[in-house]
Order: C-alpha cells, then structure tokens, then sequence
C-alpha cells in the first residue's frame, strides 16, 4: 500500500490517497480544497474504490462532494456521525457556514469490529467515539497503519468541545489504541505521523 498525504483546507486536515492494486485507491477524509484531491488523482492516474470517512467534522468531509462528482465511488461513513454530517448541525462559522453536500453515493455503515477490502487493501474499524459520537480509526493490520483521524494525533488528542464531543469516552477510546502493537504506525487527521509505541510513551493522554 502506497500512502499520500494532502493537506488541505484552513485546519489543515490530512487527506490521505491509498493506492491498492490496478491503480484504484482509497481517499480518506477530503476536507476541502477538492480541486487539490482530484487534479492529484488525475495526475497519478488514479481511480477511486471507496471514500472513508474517519468521522463527521465539516474540515473532514466538505470536499466530499465535489470529489465524489469527479471520481464516484462508495462513501462510508459511521452511522452516527452520517446522520448529522450534512445538516446544519454541522457547521463552524466562519470558516464553514453552510451545512456540507451530502454526496450522491452508495452509503456504507462502518461497523466496529468489521472488516472491508477496496482497491485490493483490506482494513478492519475500531469504534473510536469522543471526538464525534461516530469517529472511527482504520487499521490496515498487514501494513501496521491506523488512520487515526482526530482521535490521536502525534503528542495530543483531538479536542472534546464541538458537537458530540466526550472527553471520558474519548479515554476509553485511547485505551483500545494502546492495545495494538507498538511498531502500529498512526497517520492522524492533523499534523505528522508517528507509532503507537511512541505515543505510549510521550503522549500525556496515552498515559492513563
């Protein structure tokens, strides 16, 4: 598996391109910025198997929809984060105003525990609530990567305050995490990557 990282939008949200087999991909969390994400796919002659979403947040999934209108493909999504991911329940004035544009898609639930195979790649969810009530992380276990979205970032966690946001189900969510192997490389929605062993033991919130 090939990974690529656009960093897009004003909150500067890692948008991730997984290239599997017979140049088919995975994109992960379009924020904004969809000319960015699709002039990158035509560039490396890419097509898109599936859009997943790590959770609702409108930095992560505004850019859906135009993506979507160039290269369609399945979304999937928590159910719970789907249900209020494009009503106006999820905007941030000033930066998003407008509810985002549900994307005229096939919907896929993710479920924890589950596992699905796009592009050749095959990757498994862990249910990680606290950010949203439906944020997940991806684990690709044959490749020792988990998309973290914002639950885990390199030296931090995401934050508890916006909608659907619980810091002590957020601490029950870190402790699944840190059950995984150490040598896990994390690719968060914000900021670089690093490992699950590294976090363990530096990142305050591991520590509890």
């Amino acid at each position: 598996m090939k990974i690529e990282t656009i960093v897009v939008g004003e909150f500067a949200v890692n948008c991730f391109v997984c290239t599997g087999t017979d140049s088919q991909a995975l994109v992960i969390d379009p924020g904004e910025d969809a000319h960015v994400v699709v002039a990158h796919l035509k560039e490396q002659g890419l097509n898109v198997a599936a859009y997943l979403m790590t959770h609702g947040h409108c930095d992560h999934i505004s850019g859906l929809a135009a993506v979507h209108d160039a290269f369609p493909a399945p979304v999937a999504m928590h159910p719970t984060d789907w249900d209020w991911a494009f009503t106006q329940a999820n905007t941030l004035p000033p930066f998003f105003c407008t509810a985002p544009r549900r994307p005229d898609s096939e919907r896929v639930d993710l479920v924890d525990g589950s596992s699905y195979t796009y592009a050749g790649l095959t990757f498994s969810i862990i249910d990680t609530p606290g950010h949203t009530p439906g944020g997940v992380c991806i684990y690709f276990e044959t490749e020792a990567t988990l998309i973290t979205g914002d639950t885990l970032f390199a030296d931090s966690v995401g934050r508890t305050d916006l909608h659907g946001g619980d810091s002590r189900v957020l601490a029950a969510s870190l402790k699944k995490l840190k059950t995984l192997p150490d040598q896990t490389t994390i690719f968060p929605g914000h900021g670089p990557s690093s490992t699950i062993g590294q976090e363990k033991r530096t990142n305050y919130f591991m520590q509890g």
